[in-house]
């Protein structure tokens, strides 16, 4: 049994009123998942029937602190904080088993941390079952997101749903699940594949020993003793309950690693350097943005402890000796979050004084938006705000030179306007790897590369299509206004209302 578990059942033991089995100390009491919980009626005695519903979150990137008897027909749920850290109750993922077919039922979630929420956009939560493991997200029809005066003016989440097979075990989850066990077996099946430009090094552990995995994705000969390399460096899930970065990963990885030319172009002019999960221990335990410590990883990139943020501390000073070699031109850093309010995939980025670099800056993005028909330009911005002085995406840009960017891109945990329509269109798993594989594809066209690709359809841009202003650096085509765009992002301080 998982520590929380352990801890969670002492708890119970502790503080559970005797009659009701409810816990009496609060939510700010929560401190580990439940575990294989039968909740039944106030008073009942009996052996527990179908229908007595048992709740468990015990279980890797699980999270359910408590659950709340209302009627047969209605359960109040409990996210459970992150681990040292009461602030963050955000993701959630259980487990439901002992249903009665045709069991219909009212879920409210009753305790997030966040008052806004892509929930009153139609967002909703995710599913599977035993019989139908391919996690779906619920009708948007079944999901209510309101401010509840019973639930001290908290917003609440109440979906409904109706249980169709009672051998069943159902599985919630704020949105799809990406575990470490799941990357480490894809890193695996990687592995045994023996790619001659696919490497996989251990870079450190996590304070739970856990593995802190780099990946190398480049020809041979860009790694031959004193060949000079541009490099695009990656990293993803440095908040731990935005899972669909790790999605984008793969897409990333995916694409790199095949035999698509485009992908083989770019493997013999770029070494690319990614390191999929940044915090595992935060991943494996179904904290939403901290790690085991408590610590949010994305505000120490200026000092991290080697010993409270080691996986930080470890990328930090790889990136560091990279830069301090001649040999390296460290190009790109771009760390992949998801957003909770925001549609789309965007970007952010810094402002600087030099109207040049800020020009500079904008390319890249634009030239995403050409390749990604759920990207969005306009939600893009550039910003240095006060708050955010610690990710990475600001301490790297004003550490490396000025022919380096570094980005935040974020993706949406719902959804994206396709084309002129104004139906957003929900994410799923593959469209989330998709996103990732049209980021990995934008860089053929920033480095001009598209005239080595002899098929023309496997690229989706070219210099025709916009312009070879927009990739004359210091005279991007609507440049000002990206200028004018930045300054108003800094005005008005967290500009979009960055999750990062």
């Amino acid at each position: 049994m998982c520590v929380l578990c352990k801890m969670e059942r002492k708890m119970e033991e502790n503080v559970r009123d005797p009659d009701t089995g409810v816990e009496a100390g609060g939510e700010d009491s929560l401190v580990g998942n439940v575990s294989k919980l039968q909740v039944t009626p106030p008073g009942y005695t009996g052996l527990p029937r179908k229908g007595h519903l048992v709740f468990d979150a015990c279980f890797e990137s699980g999270n359910l602190g408590r659950v709340d008897y209302i009627s047969e027909f209605e359960f109040d749920l409990f996210i459970r904080p992150d681990t040292c850290n009461p602030r963050f109750r955000v993701w959630f993922n259980f487990s439901v088993e002992n249903v009665r077919e045709s069991q219909r039922v009212i879920f409210n979630v009753v305790n997030f941390s966040k008052t806004k929420s892509l929930y009153r956009d139609g967002m909703s939560p995710v599913v599977k079952s035993t019989s139908r493991p391919k996690w779906q997200r619920l009708p948007a029809k079944n999901v209510y997101y309101y401010r509840c005066p019973d639930h001290r003016k908290n917003y609440v989440m109440s979906f409904a749903f109706c249980f169709d097979k009672e051998d069943d075990v159902y599985q919630f989850a704020y949105c799809y699940p990406y575990t470490y066990s799941r990357l480490q077996h894809y890193l695996d099946s990687l592995e045994k594949r023996n790619l001659d430009y696919f490497q996989r090094e251990l870079l450190g552990l996590s304070v739970q020993q856990r593995r802190l995995d780099l990946l190398t994705v480049t020809s041979r000969a860009n790694l031959r003793p004193g060949a000079d390399k541009k490099v695009v460096f990656l990293t993803a899930r440095v908040h731990p309950g935005e899972s669909p970065a790790s999605f984008v990963c793969q897409g990333v990885i995916d694409f790199l690693v095949s035999q698509n030319p485009v992908a083989r172009v770019l493997r013999d002019h770029v070494v690319f350097k990614i390191v999929p999960m940044l915090n595992p221990d935060g991943v494996y335990l179904g904290n939403y943005r901290c790690s085991l410590m408590g610590f949010d990883l994305n505000r120490h990139w200026q000092d991290p402890s080697p010993w409270a943020h080691p996986t930080l501390h470890a990328v930090k000073q790889l990136i560091v000796g990279m830069n301090d070699d001649p040999r390296v031109s460290l190009e790109f850093y771009i760390d992949v979050h998801a957003h909770s309010t925001m549609m789309n995939g965007f970007m952010y980025g810094n402002v600087f004084e030099e109207e040049e670099r800020v020009h500079r800056q904008a390319v890249f993005p634009r030239l995403v938006c050409h390749n990604a028909p759920d990207f969005s330009f306009s939600s893009t911005s550039f910003n240095r705000d006060v708050v955010k002085a610690g990710t990475g995406r600001r301490f790297l840009g004003g550490l490396l030179d000025d022919t380096s960017y570094c980005y935040t891109l974020e993706v949406s945990f719902y959804s994206y306007m396709a084309g002129v329509s104004s139906v957003p269109v929900p994410y799923t798993e593959e469209t989330y790897m998709k996103l990732g594989r049209n980021v990995s594809r934008t860089f053929l066209d920033y480095y001009r590369l598209n005239n080595l690709i002899t098929d023309n359809s496997l690229t989706h841009i070219g210099l025709t299509h916009i312009g070879r202003d927009v990739l004359s650096y210091g005279r991007l085509a609507n440049g000002q206004r990206g200028l004018q765009d930045g300054r108003k992002s800094e005005k008005r301080g967290s500009g979009n209302r960055g999750d990062c």
